[in-house]
């Protein structure tokens, strides 16, 4: 079965008073295409969590994001009593040595000190932390990966639809098929019999409108789309990822043998049904782009 390469996941863990976001999205791309943002704290583990991503999804443009949500109350930069009690007892004992006037505001003055407002951050990660946080890593992987088989099923849904298209416009060419041939050499023989006074070697003539119709016959072309219709759908049901590629050439050599036949077809109603086989197949090309 096939896979999308859009997909979405998201998933959160709670470590302590900190909630720690993972979310990770994907379009198509010719291949693995791998971009990260990462909270501080957690880029030690990138080549990690890039070689998680790597293997699950194989291919598509990835955006990675992972943050840290904390509680406001717990964010506050903690003032430091100690450092600002010097400070008070220092800029006093000045005031009084120097007659120099004490601030109207004290806080105001002291809290713009340095280091009176220090800001606690952990420096290491521990090992409980990264477990918590790789979980939430593999559950937004899952998820998209869900999502992508979600959406590989739709497109398979498309897929089977055209390429049922293209097959009955394929059998519906063989009526035309058949008379083509007698009414080309039956036009070719009436069109001589207007010349007056024309001489002409019947057996050359056959010949020759043999070689002619031989070159307008699209047998083989027919044979062979068929064939590449039937390659299609046994390639998006194989039991593995990755078809996307496959799928993209096959759709090209079908492009190949219904432009063939177009320019082979000198009928009408059979350019026709060419052209509307053309319309099924450019709708194939668009969506095997998404395919992983």
């Amino acid at each position: 079965m096939i896979q999308s390469m859009t997909g979405y996941g998201k998933a959160t863990a709670v470590f302590g008073e900190k909630k720690i976001n993972v979310e990770i999205k994907s379009l198509n791309s010719k291949a693995l295409d791998l971009s990260t943002r990462i909270a501080p704290l957690y880029r030690e583990k990138e080549m990690e969590i890039r070689a998680m991503i790597s293997s699950a999804l194989e291919r598509g443009k990835v955006d990675f994001s992972l943050w840290i949500e904390k509680d406001d109350s717990q964010t506050a930069a903690p003032i430091n009593q100690t450092i600002l009690l010097n400070y008070y007892n220092q800029i006093k004992t000045i005031s009084e040595e120097n007659n120099i006037a004490l601030p109207a505001d004290w806080f105001s003055t002291l809290l713009r000190m340095p280091d009176v407002l220090t800001k606690v951050e952990v420096i290491e990660l521990s090992e409980e932390e990264w477990i918590s946080v790789r979980t939430a890593v593999e559950q937004a992987i899952n998820q998209l990966v869900d999502f992508r088989k979600q959406e590989g099923v739709a497109l398979q849904k498309k897929f089977e639809e055209k390429i049922k298209n293209i097959g009955e416009l394929l059998k519906s060419i063989e009526p035309y098929e058949k008379n083509r041939t007698e009414k080309i050499r039956q036009r070719l023989v009436d069109s001589l019999s207007q010349i007056p006074d024309v001489e002409y070697d019947k057996n050359r003539l056959e010949q020759e409108m043999i070689y002619y119709i031989e070159k307008l016959d699209i047998n083989e072309e027919k044979q062979r789309l068929a064939n590449h219709l039937k390659y299609f759908l046994e390639t998006m049901n194989e039991n593995k990822q990755g078809q996307g590629k496959k799928l993209g050439f096959i759709a090209q050599e079908m492009g190949r043998e219904i432009n063939t036949t177009g320019s082979k077809s000198n009928q009408a109603e059979m350019q026709n049904i060419v052209v509307k086989m053309k319309d099924e197949l450019e709708q194939i090309k668009e969506q095997v782009l998404n395919v992983m």
